[in-house]
């Protein structure tokens, strides 16, 4: 059997077959939005993707598009007797579905870029970039707290940079150009290694965003608070609950930690992190002496919660989730891909801290 890859039989490189693959399909997205702007922008672009950011970035109840304006409800009332389509802040889950997609795009392109630089070969690279999942989720915070200001440090459009979807884009291209900065500076001689120093930026990163919400809180007379006992429960509860999967599963089913080793403590973690900061958050912010309990923002979450009238099902099914990819991780793909193998790593870690993080200061400055 051929081994012969499609880029290779078109005579062009890997990188270049993809950026013509991804562009031919922008290109029809683009080509069928303008010859049927009602049904391809108005019905499904905006409708389940840059709607609900507008509606957000506004503070809205939802958006309307009535013709080629876009108008901003503020009360369930009128948006249950708008006409369609009607855009809510948050996902659905078409729009999960599409960023899923997205995101298994993105991370073929950001393989190639990888083999491109000759970088990221090993775990130590994904480690590196574990302040920058923090770092996604604590400034989706910031414009959490920008919009509970009285007044808005952030007016729209600026705001969408904060908003989810387009926050993983701000945040990927932040740390893309970290990256892109190590890696030229160690090429040239003045960095021995790109791993401490991106572990670094990561950090002053962080430093700087929460140090910014730690701002708001001691500011006189701010919305923003702070509860040392909800974060300090959170951390606990992550620990606890990372530490006995570990343990449990390293006990009995000691295979699906061959490929990862000590990685998989970080994967485990970052998926405790969200299920217990939506335990405390939804469940026991009343019960801490820290205002109301939050909402959920997933419509997993919302199901689950629903379902089972508490949140701590949802802790479940994330330590699940995370040992089940953990067992996908076999040894084997270290040695044929690694790099694929460390992307997807920082993937499945990413959509765990970072939301994580989020509900995590959420609900520690009381927004």
């Amino acid at each position: 059997m051929s081994t012969t890859s499609l880029a290779d039989r078109l005579g062009t490189s890997p990188e270049r077959a993809y950026l013509a693959a991804v562009g031919a399909a922008a290109l029809a997205l683009v080509a069928g939005a303008v010859a049927f702007p009602e049904a391809v922008y108005d019905g499904f672009i905006w409708h389940y993707f840059w709607g609900p950011v507008q509606a957000d970035a506004n503070s809205a109840a939802c958006a309307v598009r009535p013709g080629s304006t876009v108008q901003y409800l503020y009360s369930n009332a009128e948006c249950a007797a708008a006409a369609e389509p009607v855009a809510y802040p948050g996902y659905t889950l078409v729009s999960e579905v599409g960023y899923v997609v997205t995101l298994l795009v993105a991370l073929s392109g950001v393989v190639l870029l990888l083999r491109r630089l000759d970088i990221a070969r090993t775990t130590d690279f994904f480690l590196a970039l574990v302040p920058f999942f923090f770092f996604g989720g604590a400034l989706r915070v910031v414009e959490d707290a920008d919009n509970a200001m009285p007044a808005e440090l952030f007016g729209y459009p600026l705001n969408t940079l904060l908003i989810s979807p387009i926050i993983y884009f701000t945040v990927f291209a932040i740390t893309l150009g970290a990256v892109v900065a190590v890696v030229s500076l160690s090429r040239n001689g003045v960095l021995a290694e790109i791993e401490r120093p991106l572990l670094w930026i990561g950090i002053a990163l962080n430093v700087v965003t929460v140090g910014f919400l730690a701002a708001l809180a001691l500011t006189p007379g701010s919305v923003v608070t702070f509860y040392p006992q909800v974060i300090g429960v959170i951390l606990l509860g992550t620990v606890v609950a990372t530490a006995a999967t570990w343990y449990a599963t390293k006990a009995g089913i000691p295979w699906v930690h061959s490929g990862t080793g000590a990685a998989g403590v970080v994967v485990i973690g970052a998926h405790a992190l969200d299920g217990v900061a939506n335990v405390v958050g939804l469940d026991y912010m009343v019960a801490l002496g820290a205002g109301p309990n939050l909402v959920p923002k997933h419509p997993v979450n919302q199901f689950i919660v629903d379902a089972a009238g508490a949140a701590w099902p949802f802790l479940v099914v994330k330590l699940v989730a995370a040992v089940f990819v953990l067992a996908i991780f076999e040894e084997e793909l270290f040695e044929d891909s690694p790099r694929y193998a460390v992307l997807l790593l920082i993937a499945v870690t990413a959509v765990g801290m970072g939301p994580g993080t989020r509900d995590m200061l959420r609900a520690t400055f009381g927004i």
